[in-house]
């Protein structure tokens, strides 16, 4: 909300108001100043999931990224350092970063010959996709995802799929399954 700005509680609201010294139109500010409220507000996963998006959509140039990492504080300026713009969607940017703060290098947005891009490989052998429910829930997208699973098993990869509730409401089993691949295929030690 600008300066004039005033709240108007409803019935069952949980809204929460961020308050802006600037000007505002509506109570709509600029991508740049959104995202620097999701961070005070949502934190870390929130902010850097949506902050690739926008980074994807071309929303933000170069000094608007700048203008963002410095109005956040001093020790969360690395996740702007660490988004990407090839991120397909806020699940892959939160897969990313929560492997990226285990120590988990990934290569993003892969292409295997034969098979086309994956979403991440790691140590050279482990394939990771995330599977939103929009992309991969037909049958026919289904068996694509079989087939290419076939594919990249024959050229020595061992493939992991996870979905929305997967990472979202059971991140300790996710990172247990990559973790395990990752020693299993002697990729950590």
């Amino acid at each position: 909300m600008g300066r004039n700005g005033r709240t108007h509680p409803h019935l069952g609201c949980r809204c929460v108001g961020h308050f802006y010294a600037g000007a505002t139109r509506l109570g709509i500010v600029d991508v740049e100043q959104a995202l620097v409220h999701l961070f005070r507000c949502a934190g870390d996963e929130a902010f850097f999931a949506s902050l690739e998006s926008a980074l994807q959509q071309r929303l933000l140039n170069v000094a608007g990224r700048q203008r963002i990492r410095d109005r956040l504080p001093e020790n969360a300026r690395w996740l702007v350092d660490l988004a990407r713009s090839d991120a397909d969607s806020g699940l892959e940017s939160l897969l990313r970063l929560r492997l990226h703060v285990l120590g988990i290098r990934l290569d993003c947005q892969v292409v295997i010959t034969g098979v086309g891009r994956v979403d991440f490989v790691v140590g050279g052998r482990l394939i990771i996709e995330v599977d939103g429910r929009e992309n991969h829930a037909s049958p026919a997208h289904r068996h694509k995802d079989l087939v290419r699973d076939a594919a990249t098993s024959a050229m020595g990869y061992e493939s992991l799929r996870f979905d929305y509730a997967q990472i979202v409401h059971d991140w300790p089993t996710v990172q247990a399954a990559i973790v395990a691949a990752l020693v299993r295929l002697g990729a950590v030690a």
